[in-house]
């Protein structure tokens, strides 16, 4: 399980280190850094297959994704002063890393120096590190990566990887091994299994909304084209119970099935009082919704990590208690994070348990309510480059 998550230089996130539980919730106004805490998550999963720099050069390029206010904020500028703009002292960089209850992972992503290539706005892996547990000292380290060059500890001794790497190349796709970097490989494999679900398409073109070719389908599609074939495969081989009382909860009295014709699998929902079920197409934006989180978070092969952007988009608010319910049930069998403006989302989870974070801005950096302080942040040190 992640237990701190640490971004520093991204956006608003001028220097964020919070901590994670099974159950955590991102919250806070628009404007407050929701959407940056998720994107950064996203970019550390990319990293583990070599997408981060793709990722970064979609967002315009690492000068456009940096932290764009001074280098420090003075006491005087918290306590309601001016910000000031001085001469950088550090270098240019944007730092994303996590502890977990195995192992940690950081990275740090700089320009090119000197920029001698077309490609001169595009980031270069600085630094990355590998540890274990949740915090990096030299006591933990098991891997470490300076420019291009690499070192993996092996019991007592450290080895020096023969090749250099690229600038773009993460050592978590160039180095793992399950022989001489074991912890990298399995670090890698963690980090691909992360599933991530935002803003899946309800609209009248949707492909959920569409009946299609169905295999088993024990993890939904991150657009959602294949929800009848993931609702069949939960009936089949997960939890149908849970399926249908999932569904009953938010809908009384209605029932999930679906219409395999050809191997076209089609969803089909009967309500109470309806002579006939009702197709995928006829749903409201709402229900079909909420059956794309059932079959999300009742997925038969749970990952360790589930990060959900704003579920609450298209839910009547009625739908809010089942939806947390339901993901407060998921985090029994994988870390859950849920970004929400919700109220009624976070109340919900909160009655759950979960651990919740309330960003909001102060001179254009987002802080979490409770933790301004450097103190009362989870312990969290950077590798060197």
């Amino acid at each position: 399980m992640l237990t701190t998550l640490a971004i520093d230089g991204y956006r608003s996130l001028r220097s964020l280190v919070v901590p994670l539980d099974r159950l955590t919730v991102i919250t806070g106004e628009n404007g407050s850094g929701k959407s940056s805490l998720y994107r950064s998550l996203r970019l550390l999963a990319a990293v583990s297959g070599n997408g981060a720099i793709a990722a970064l050069a979609a967002e315009g390029g690492l000068p456009s994704t940096l932290w764009a206010g001074p280098e420090t904020i003075s006491l005087a500028a918290r306590d309601g002063g001016s910000a000031q703009g001085t001469k950088r002292t550090g270098p240019v960089a944007l730092r994303l890393g996590f502890g977990s209850d195995d192992f940690g992972y950081a990275i740090d992503f700089g320009l090119p120096t000197p920029a001698t290539t077309a490609f001169g706005l595009d980031p270069e892996i600085k630094a990355e590190s590998v540890f274990s547990g949740s915090v990096l000292r030299p006591a933990t380290l098991l891997s470490e990566r300076r420019g291009g060059s690499v070192r993996v500890r092996n019991g007592d001794e450290w080895h020096r990887y023969e090749r250099r790497l690229e600038q773009w190349s993460s050592m978590l796709s160039e180095v793992a091994d399950p022989e001489s970097a074991p912890e990298l490989l399995a670090l890698r494999d963690s980090m691909r299994s992360w599933r991530f679900y935002d803003h899946v398409r309800t609209d009248a073109d949707a492909p959920a909304r569409q009946a299609r070719i169905g295999t088993r389908t024990p993890v939904l599609a991150s657009d959602g084209s294949d929800l009848a074939a993931a609702l069949q495969t939960i009936r089949e081989i997960g939890h149908a119970p849970d399926l249908d009382s999932a569904v009953d909860a938010a809908l009384p009295g209605s029932r999930v099935s679906i219409d395999v014709r050809s191997g076209r699998f089609a969803l089909l929902l009967q309500q109470p009082g309806l002579l006939r079920p009702l197709e995928a197409a006829e749903l409201s934006d709402g229900t079909l919704r909420y059956l794309l989180w059932v079959a999300a978070l009742l997925s038969p092969r749970p990952s360790e990590l589930i990060v959900l952007n704003e579920p609450e988009t298209s839910l009547h608010p009625a739908l809010l208690e089942p939806l947390g319910g339901l993901i407060a049930a998921a985090s029994g069998d994988s870390q859950v994070i849920v970004v929400t403006h919700s109220p009624v989302l976070r109340s919900a989870l909160a009655e759950h348990g979960a651990l919740i974070h309330e960003l909001h801005k102060s001179h254009g950096e987002t802080i979490v309510a409770g933790r301004e302080g450097l103190l009362d942040a989870p312990a969290w040190v950077w590798p060197k480059r």
